[in-house]
């Protein structure tokens, strides 16, 4: 005889479990009453947090990209204040001089 055979035999089936919890989750459910506001209240609350969320989204975003450009400008700034070789305007260019030594 198995485990589902002896509770079964006895009325303590699956169905019979079943049948009490559901009668036991009605009468629960059945003795809650929500607050005349309650719909009111949970969506204002939703759209705060909403709004809230995207604030913050709009500042990280704000942040992120006021940092890059500082960034950016710093790095450009950082550059040597001497002409470097390849914006020296002297001579022609390398391939002109390359193909005929200087006597």
């Amino acid at each position: 005889m198995t485990y589902r055979d002896a509770t079964e035999s006895r009325g303590i089936g699956p169905d019979r479990t079943e049948r009490e919890l559901e009668k036991a989750l009605q009468a629960l459910a059945g003795g809650v009453t929500p607050a005349p506001d309650a719909y009111r209240t949970a969506r204002g609350e939703w759209l705060r947090r909403e709004r809230r969320r995207r604030l913050v989204l709009g500042v990280l975003i704000a942040v992120v990209f006021t940092l890059a450009t500082l960034i950016g400008l710093w790095v450009l700034n950082q550059t040597p204040s001497d002409p470097g070789v390849i914006f020296s305007g002297a001579g022609g260019t390398a391939h002109a001089s390359l193909a005929r030594p200087q006597p």
